[in-house]
């Protein structure tokens, strides 16, 4: 699993520069995308905390209830991808000089 994760945050951010070369409108795909992953992983993540808060419950043992949440693991696992992706054309921006 460890090699799978690795090999993904390699491999998918790739594949999306090169989509995004091959079709430009993609870039607003993407970033459509992330804007949508943002909200929802950051939505997911203040509703979790106000729960905790309002029920004045053990934080450390209800907060990890998060990570069972699907949406929030494959928003945040999007978010990862679009951020490695982001960080990688300003590189390529950088080195075409």
């Amino acid at each position: 699993m460890k090699i799978l994760i690795l090999v993904g945050s390699i491999f998918v951010p790739g594949f999306m520069i090169i989509l995004q070369k091959k079709w430009k409108k993609l870039r607003i795909v993407f970033h459509s995308l992330a804007l949508i992953a943002l909200l929802t992983f950051g939505n997911i993540a203040s509703y979790a905390i106000y729960t905790v808060l309002r029920d004045n419950t053990v934080f450390m043992t209800n907060i990890h209830a998060l990570f069972l949440n699907p949406l929030f693991l494959i928003t945040g696992a999007y978010l990862a991808f679009y951020s490695l992706y982001i960080i990688a054309l300003n590189a390529i921006k950088d080195f075409d000089m």
